[in-house]
């Protein structure tokens, strides 16, 4: 079969793309009959698996009902049902959706109303406007989302379209910098916001952003409480909003409702994507903290912003039927009940030198790749471990989610291991079977290079 045809402008033009047809449980069908166990959920959205009924008729019911109504004008009864649902399981304070399209737009909303919110306070000049977020993080493709991602491969070729952000050093157990008998570690990073800012000056800084536990960027690299209850502190001494960025982690992923909940500590915006409607429909949004949405009641009553699907009818039916599936089946804690199994048989993975580390929580691994386990040293980039491993595990009919440049923002690979929560036990077999292969299959000619 030829790779994808022209009509369809592709990410890789030379990529050989199979053509899925069905979808059931945690398996994609191709059209030549070759069955794939999806083991990163897509890019870790579809939670609930392929196929869910219920989900289905909802979407079907809906577009009967009334496809789309622009919410500028109307509110429609999906909206908010998934809002108030949503709402009222976050941690406290944050009831308020703003509906999005996908993470980078939701991330784009945030950082907008994170500026907006202190010229509603304080006036429209306020110079309150500068974002603070840490490398090896990633927010999002959009302008205003990249510049805040710390990615450094997915930001060099734009890097002169980017509005301006700082950058700090991120929050990682495997890769910290300080040495091995540095207790205080993650206090030591949370502290560097805190030199950022006065750095650039408080009375600029209007949000700092971070993934309670990175993602894509990083390979399911946690926060600690210490760190994110720091990060609390700092942002509220210096008058700055604090964005958790739950597109990835959000929803259960991690056997929490959001991620954030693992660090008692509440922030005051989420940024929510990806399972929001578990891929059923491209859903995302913001939640909003009382003490933001209150004081624009109070003000204007506007903010200035919004995009034309914005609450679309179809994709918040779609969240919603999602949300209660997920709830009478329990699946956040299965997910946590699940992913501690999962994770746990993932660590029989250390057996192999190519193999650093293993972290996660929930149903949200990483697998970080190293030729030099004491020395932790990342692998030549082109070798392209993360992606050669993600292909041989696909060539045995399971996915993985690649990723690299998690060390120094070139070196570092990693894969990412998150199927939906309904995977069942055999499942796992087949998915850890696979990737111990697709190592072993990758291994000596990454060794090969060293000798």
């Amino acid at each position: 079969m030829s790779g994808a045809p022209e009509a369809v402008f592709t990410r890789d033009l030379r990529r050989h793309y199979p053509r899925i047809t069905r979808g059931e449980g945690v398996y994609l069908y191709d059209d030549e009959g070759k069955r794939y166990l999806d083991g990163c959920s897509g890019a870790l959205v579809a939670n609930v698996g392929m196929g869910v009924p219920s989900v289905v008729e909802a979407i079907a019911a809906q577009a009967k009902s009334c496809a789309f109504a622009h919410m500028s004008v109307f509110l429609t009864e999906p909206a908010i049902r998934l809002a108030e649902h949503i709402g009222s399981r976050a941690p406290a304070g944050l009831r308020h959706v703003y509906y999005a399209t996908g993470g980078s737009e939701a991330v784009e909303t945030a950082l907008k109303l994170s500026r907006a919110y202190f010229m509603e306070r304080d006036g429209a000049p306020s110079p309150k406007s500068l974002v603070i977020s840490r490398w090896h993080g990633w927010h999002g493709n959009t302008l205003g989302a990249l510049s805040v991602s710390g990615h450094v491969p997915r930001r060099r070729p734009y890097g002169l379209m980017l509005p301006p952000a700082v950058h700090i050093e991120p929050c990682n157990a495997y890769r910290q910098p300080y040495g091995p008998e540095a207790a205080d570690w993650d206090l030591r990073a949370a502290n560097a916001l805190e030199a950022a800012i006065l750095c650039e000056g408080p009375e600029r800084v209007a949000a700092f952003i971070a993934e309670p536990v990175v993602g894509a960027a990083a390979g399911a690299v946690a926060g600690t409480t210490r760190y994110f209850q720091r990060i609390r502190e700092i942002c509220d001494r210096y008058d700055v909003l604090f964005i958790a960025d739950e597109v990835m982690a959000g929803f259960g992923r991690t056997g929490r409702y959001f991620s954030i909940e693992h660090f008692d500590t509440i922030p005051d915006l989420i940024v929510l994507g990806k399972g929001m409607a578990a891929g059923y429909a491209p859903m995302a949004g913001v939640l909003v903290h009382d003490r933001i949405y209150d004081l624009f009641a109070e003000k204007s009553g506007r903010f200035v912003h919004g995009h034309t699907y914005n609450g679309h009818a179809i994709a918040c039916a779609a969240g919603y039927a999602v949300q209660e599936y997920m709830e009478e089946h329990r699946l956040v804690e299965r997910a946590a009940v699940t992913g501690a199994d999962l994770g746990r048989r993932l660590q029989a993975l250390r057996k192999h030198e190519l193999v650093g580390d293993v972290r996660g929580l929930g149903m949200m691994w990483g697998i970080e790749f190293v030729v030099d386990r004491a020395a932790k040293t990342p692998p030549p980039r082109r070798l392209d471990v993360s992606g050669r491993v993600t292909n041989e595990a696909m060539k045995r009919g399971v996915i993985v989610y690649p990723g690299a440049g998690g060390v120094d923002g070139v070196l570092g690979d990693h894969i990412l291991v998150g199927p939906p929560f309904v995977i069942k036990d055999g499942e796992i077999d087949e998915l850890i079977g696979a990737v111990d292969e697709a190592i072993v299959a990758v291994a000596p000619a990454v060794f090969a290079t060293r000798a």
